[in-house]
C-alpha cells in the first residue's frame, strides 16, 4: 500500500511540475508522449572522455538529433527567444528540463552544423546554445536514445545537428 501511495504522489509531482513549463504562448496541447523509449544506433559511452564532444549526434526514431556527451537529447524551448541571452524555463521547469551546460566558452562540437555557443544562467554556469536558442534534458529521459520529452505540451522539441526544431513527433507517439 505504501508503494502504490508513493507512486502517486510521484506521478502527481511529475503533473505538477509538466504544468509549470507547459506552454502559455499559442499552445492547447495537455498530452504528453507515452513512457517508452526510444532506441538509437549511435549511443556514446556513458562516461565520456575530457575531450569528448560536448554536443554531438545520434540517430533515434525521429532521426538524426543532437545529443549531449553523455549521448542523452537535447531539447529547444519554444518559449525562448532567439538570440536573447537568457532562458524561458525558470522556476520549477528547470527541475524538469534541466539546462545542458558546459565549463567552456566555446563548447565542442562533433556532426552539429549549427552554430554553438553559451549563455549564463541565473545561477552561473554556462549554457550551451545551438542557434541562439539555449538546450536542455529531461528528466525522464534515463538513457541515451530516450526521446520522451518530444512535443511535451507542444513546446519542447529534439534538435537537428543543423539546429533545428524537429518538430515531428516520433514514430509511435
Amino acid at each position: 500500500m505504501k508503494k502504490q501511495l508513493g507512486i502517486g504522489l510521484s506521478a502527481l509531482a511529475l503533473a505538477a511540475a509538466l504544468s509549470a513549463c507547459g506552454g502559455t504562448v499559442g499552445t492547447t496541447s495537455s498530452s504528453s508522449p507515452p513512457a517508452t523509449s526510444a532506441p538509437t544506433s549511435a549511443a556514446s559511452s556513458a562516461a565520456p572522455s575530457s575531450a569528448a564532444a560536448e554536443l554531438k549526434t545520434a540517430t533515434s526514431s525521429a532521426g538524426q538529433i543532437v545529443v549531449d556527451g553523455k549521448g542523452m537529447s537535447v531539447y529547444f524551448f519554444t518559449n525562448d527567444v532567439k538570440d536573447s541571452g537568457k532562458s524561458a524555463c525558470v522556476d520549477a521547469c528547470v527541475a524538469m528540463w534541466p539546462a545542458v551546460t558546459t565549463s567552456s566558452a566555446t563548447p565542442s562540437v562533433e556532426g552539429v552544423s549549427g552554430s554553438v555557443s553559451t549563455i549564463t544562467t541565473a545561477d552561473g554556469k554556462k549554457q550551451v546554445t545551438v542557434n541562439g536558442l539555449p538546450v536542455y534534458n529531461f528528466v525522464n529521459d534515463k538513457a541515451p536514445g530516450d526521446i520522451l520529452g518530444q512535443g511535451v505540451k507542444g513546446v519542447w522539441y529534439l534538435v537537428s545537428p543543423a539546429g533545428e526544431m524537429i518538430k515531428g513527433a516520433a514514430p509511435g507517439y
